[in-house]
């Protein structure tokens, strides 16, 4: 862009953001994309929720390497040192990595700076077939669209839309969580770059507290970006969607507990549990079943399959791609998007309430056009929970002896911000009334997952005391001056609001 049209954008938005900006543009040149330019357009609609989509960023940059990361973090901290303003930070920033996250300002910014990695995306596998590099700006479909040829797969997302970042980064989980943990429990190294703009490693031998911290711990100590994932042979798998009148409810979640309070759990399974309302359909039941091997109709998801009649049956062997692709197109973009979570007891008359909860509440809501709301079962048995501790342990907090859990989450979209207030004190009621019933019952549990959480949850306080102080820790080693903290406001973090756990 030239001069004299930067010129022309910095008058028309606040100075010292816009100062920064043009900082940015004279150090990087062409990555750096003013709201004149079409790719800044194309940037924001790439967003999956649309209230990601409506935040103004001043600017959006684009980097291409670690190295470009380094000079936008550096560039933004110096200029905040030198504009120091009475109330506030003159130039704040956020990251977008796959841009698929549901809370306001995780991933772009009003009036900042939105740092865009999708143009580090590149996937390369080493020669004896045991890691996987991908870039932090890749998407699930650009990795196993990679794995797929070569007969290989990682411990990753389970829709080929959602970044690679936000996932693992969050824990992360996947269909073959039963079998390794959680996506972040399978990573090898972290190349990450810091508050200060060095490009450092993070793994078990160099900066190991670093290491343990970014298993769980978001996006509070740096920018990311490259994974290197362990990497397995995989020839396939089977599995698909199955959609059955609600009337089945009943023997669902009687297959889903047997499924998850399973002793002899058969960890190549995978299910997702769901109950999905539409105007247009009322209420349907929606499994996505799973076997990570190519081999139909497994014994141990006969529960499920045995249950008749079936609406519509994708059930098929494919790759993880196919898969991938088939659910993402239940996802698409543009829509507002909420989604909140709680963890229960694997009880089935507990379940049965939360279903019965949730369509009494519903009532208050079910009149809006484009509503689609989702009440979602997923399993967490020990059998994931156990698997992080071989791995160097993560950050999650999640205790293997506490036996079979279920994450429960509700998934909503609709389409007018007008709408938003009712939509939020549904889903807020239904889990109020369902915790203090699970509490009664001691089917209540703290943990809250870090990716379905919701703006007003604490997923990082869920992971207990002992972890949060060693978040902590790593966050004031690793970045000093709280930038992540602070200078990057979106996301959950480690300290109290306004507290950035530095002494000033």
């Amino acid at each position: 862009m030239s001069q004299s049209l930067w010129v022309l954008v910095i008058l028309a938005i606040p100075f010292s953001a816009a100062t920064c900006c043009s900082e940015l543009q004279g150090v990087l040149n062409d990555i750096v994309l003013s709201s004149e330019v079409a790719g800044f357009s194309l940037a924001l609609q790439s967003y999956w929720a649309q209230q990601e989509q409506l935040l103004t960023p001043n600017c959006v940059v684009q980097p291409r390497s670690a190295e470009e990361v380094s000079t936008i973090i550096r560039t933004i901290i110096q200029f905040n040192a030198k504009a120091r303003v009475p109330n506030g930070i003159p130039c704040q920033f956020a990251v977008k990595g796959g841009g698929h996250g549901h809370v306001v300002g995780v991933a772009n910014i009003e009036n900042g700076v939105t740092i865009d990695m999708s143009a580090i995306k590149a996937v390369t596998v080493n020669r004896r077939n045991t890691l996987t590099s991908v870039g932090s700006g890749a998407k699930w479909l650009d990795v196993y669209s990679k794995l797929d040829t070569l007969g290989l797969s990682v411990v990753g997302g389970r829709l080929s839309g959602i970044g690679v970042g936000g996932l693992i980064t969050g824990g992360g989980m996947s269909f073959f969580s039963p079998l390794f943990g959680f996506a972040c429990d399978q990573v090898d190294n972290y190349e990450i770059v810091l508050a200060n703009g060095r490009i450092v490693n993070a793994n078990a031998r160099e900066n190991p507290d670093l290491w343990a911290a970014l298993k769980g711990g978001s996006s509070n100590f740096g920018i990311i970006t490259r994974f290197d994932l362990k990497t397995f042979k995989s020839n396939g798998i089977w599995g698909g969607t199955v959609v059955q009148p609600v009337q089945t409810l009943p023997q669902q979640i009687n297959a889903f507990v047997f499924f998850n309070n399973a002793s002899n759990y058969d960890p190549y399974a995978s299910v997702i549990n769901t109950y999905v309302f539409t105007r247009q359909n009322g209420w349907l039941v929606s499994n996505i079943l799973v076997y990570t091997k190519p081999q139909a109709s497994p014994l141990a998801l006969k529960p499920f399959t045995a249950i008749e009649p079936k609406v519509l049956n994708t059930l098929s062997v494919r790759n993880l791609s196919s898969m991938t692709l088939e659910l993402n197109q239940f996802s698409p973009l543009g829509a507002r998007q909420l989604f909140v979570t709680q963890t229960y007891g694997n009880d089935p008359n507990l379940l049965k309430e939360i279903f019965a909860i949730a369509n009494t509440t519903l009532q208050t809501i079910a009149s809006i056009p484009s509503l689609q709301y989702e009440v979602v079962f997923q399993p967490l048995p020990p059998a994931i929970t156990s698997r992080g501790a071989a791995t160097g342990g993560n950050a999650l907090g999640l205790d293997p002896a506490g036996g079979s859990l279920v994450l429960a989450e509700q998934g909503i979209s609709w389409t007018n911000a007008a709408d938003d207030e009712a939509i939020t004190s549904a889903a807020k009621a239904v889990f109020d009334k369902v915790d203090r019933i699970a509490e009664q019952q001691g089917l209540l549990h703290s943990w809250i997952y870090l990716n379905y959480a919701s703006e007003w949850q604490d997923p990082i306080a869920s992971y207990g005391r002992t972890n949060v102080v060693k978040l902590q820790a790593a966050s004031r080693k690793y970045d000093p001056g709280g930038v992540f903290q602070s200078v990057m406001p979106g996301g959950f973090k480690l300290f109290a609001k306004n507290d950035t756990g530095r002494t000033p």
